[in-house]
């Protein structure tokens, strides 16, 4: 049962949600980042797109997602709160050092070492909040804690962006990174390891068993039937996975398609997605769970309803976006649909700490992150970095067809004719001197490839809200097993 001795003001549960949050936005500054200044490691180091899309998905989430399982596994057992400041620690360390790589494999090879550190930040912050905050709040914080990656990817691109211009990406990875060394401090010393379950006085918390390796697999595996093994949830997991997916694709080469079709400046390119991922998606990540908290009155599918129809409404306002020929037009449209592509984030992860019991919280937060990354995180930038650079190949090869059903039509003739983009344009750009109708054809392949490349990604956004569709049936018959709502504590 729950130590009925230990009690926590409201004042000092915002403070410890503070931050978690602050460790969460740096998480995120320090992956984000590499959004804003990748067009200009992409021309320092000449790079490709799926190269782009490497560093930012699947060199990160790689270990990011497999050592996920086991420190939460760790965290069910240890301290939470040492766990999360020794991660800020190696994720801050590993960003900083970015900074000295000096070709593609030295990056790449750091960006793991992010990752590794960052497995250790949400499975044990969102226990930690749980046994903070009751189920009738958990969105609502949730949706705080979540509020971290617009948060972070405003830092990101405005600092990264500004950086990028004035001292060079080498210097942004050192200077964003040095300051998660002071925040792991402040959350050892301040944060306070509250009893499993605290929020919860009206279930039983049975301490954990003794480790062993048949005990592990039996958690694993009721954490996973409690996720996949049932119509609502399974959809859920689908819906979140494939909106990431489209998500992070879309949002590794956003930043850079402004430098490319604009012709910006990073600090300029920093400052627009700066506004989009901080205010706007922060309005939405915000909104999304006291929205989704509030309409749950009214019947727990909102948990589902609220997901479906914002990331609906936003792709058709993402596609205007992306098809404006003026980039101050194109900007202004892109602020309206961050705030309904991120409803889904706190919903979420309210759902998924609410149907496992306070000793499987971690863990379930853990493989929800596995399976979310390995494909949305690891895939997403890979495949869209992949899509921009077969397309802007197609646009090569025909410079007169300039159209979407035209780039995938000729997807592929690159690889027949030899007339090869990334030789001829290194780094995306003409070589210097190259004569000037090169350096156009360069430029409009480019620019036609990246458009069409995120213009693609969306169509993911709305197989996602399709499947947030589907778990809305069912969805409240499946929370109503859980035990009754506690009052707050």
């Amino acid at each position: 049962m729950t130590d009925e001795r230990v009690s926590f003001s409201d004042g000092y549960k915002r403070a410890v949600l503070g931050l978690l949050l602050a460790a969460y936005t740096f998480n995120f500054i320090d992956r984000t980042i590499l959004a804003t200044i990748g067009q200009a490691i992409k021309v320092d180091l000449a790079l490709t797109d799926t190269q782009l899309g490497l560093l930012g998905g699947l060199a990160f989430a790689i270990l990011y997602t497999l050592l996920g399982v086991p420190i939460a596994r760790l965290a069910e057992r240890r301290n939470r709160v040492s766990i999360i400041a020794l991660s800020v620690v190696v994720w801050s360390g590993f960003t900083a050092a970015c900074g000295l790589a000096a070709s593609f494999a030295a990056l790449l090879a750091l960006r793991v070492g992010v990752g590794i550190g960052e497995a250790g930040c949400s499975p044990p912050s969102h226990s930690l909040i749980s046994d903070y905050f009751p189920r009738q709040r958990r969105a609502s914080a949730l949706s705080i804690y979540a509020f971290g990656i617009p948060l972070g990817a405003m830092i990101g691109a405005m600092a990264g962006g500004w950086l990028a211009q004035h001292v060079g990406w080498r210097w942004a990875f050192v200077i964003v990174g040095a300051p998660g060394l002071v925040l792991a401090a402040l959350i050892k010393l301040w944060v306070r390891e509250p009893p499993r379950g605290w929020s919860e006085p009206e279930r039983t918390h049975p301490a954990p068993a003794p480790w062993s390796a048949g005990m592990e697999i039996r958690e694993l595996a009721a954490v996973a039937k409690a996720l996949f093994g049932n119509w609502p949830m399974l959809n859920i997991m689908l819906g979140v996975t494939l909106a990431s997916f489209a998500g992070y694709g879309a949002g590794q080469f956003s930043a850079p398609y402004f430098n490319r079709a604009f012709g910006l400046d990073y600090a300029t390119v920093g400052l627009i997605f700066g506004a989009i991922g901080g205010l706007s998606a922060g309005v939405g990540t915000l909104a999304g769970g006291f929205v989704s908290d509030r309409m749950a009155r009214h019947g727990a599918r909102w948990y589902a309803l609220a997901p479906a129809i914002g990331l609906a409404i936003s792709v058709p306002l993402s596609i205007a976006g992306y098809v404006q020929a003026d980039w101050k037009i194109a900007a202004a449209v892109l602020l309206t649909p961050a705030i309904f592509s991120y409803v889904y984030l706190a919903p979420t992860f309210a759902v998924v700490q609410n149907v496992v019991e306070p000793h499987r919280r971690a863990t379930a937060a853990a493989v929800m992150l596995l399976f979310l990354n390995i494909i949305a995180l690891g895939g997403g930038p890979v495949f869209i970095g992949w899509l921009i650079d077969a397309l802007a190949q197609s646009h090569f090869t025909h410079p007169d067809q300039s159209g979407l059903l035209a780039g995938l039509s000729h997807l592929f003739d690159g690889a027949r004719t030899g007339d090869r983009f990334a030789v001829a344009c290194p780094g995306g750009l003409a070589p210097h001197g190259a004569a000037t109708a090169l350096v156009e054809r360069c430029h409009a392949a480019e620019v036609a490839g990246t458009r069409q490349g995120i213009l693609l990604a969306f169509a993911f956004t709305l197989w996602g809200a399709f499947h947030y569709l589907l778990a809305s049936f069912g969805l409240e018959r499946r929370l109503a097993q859980l035990p009754p709502l506690a009052a707050d504590v």
